[in-house]
């Protein structure tokens, strides 16, 4: 059910309406109480899908599907130096492990 906006153009009061799309404009306004209420033409909302089988990158423009491809290329080398940087902290343990043994000796 969508939300409708209204307008009073008699206290000029703005109100929004949670109503199913069959039923028909209000047209008394909650404040002042006089049937000048009007329907204003919203934004509308957004939707979403959801279940399985909806991914939000979808719907991604070519463009942006190729960007996103050139630019994982480029970000694997780094990633690459991160693992044997991984492997070098692993080092930095081992040798922290040893200060620590200088440290207890």
């Amino acid at each position: 059910m969508p939300t409708y906006e209204y307008r009073c153009t008699a206290c000029r009061h703005r109100f929004e309406k949670f109503q199913p799309m069959k039923s028909k404009p209000v047209r008394a306004c909650p404040k002042c109480r006089k049937p000048k209420a009007k329907r204003q033409i919203g934004s509308g909302g957004g939707f979403l899908f959801k279940g399985s089988g909806f991914y939000i990158t979808d719907y991604r423009s070519g463009s942006y599907k190729s960007r996103a491809k050139s630019d994982s290329t480029v970000s694997s080398p780094p990633s690459s130096t991160t693992k044997s940087g991984k492997g070098d902290s692993g080092g930095g343990t081992k040798a922290s492990g040893g200060k620590g043994e200088k440290k207890g000796a």
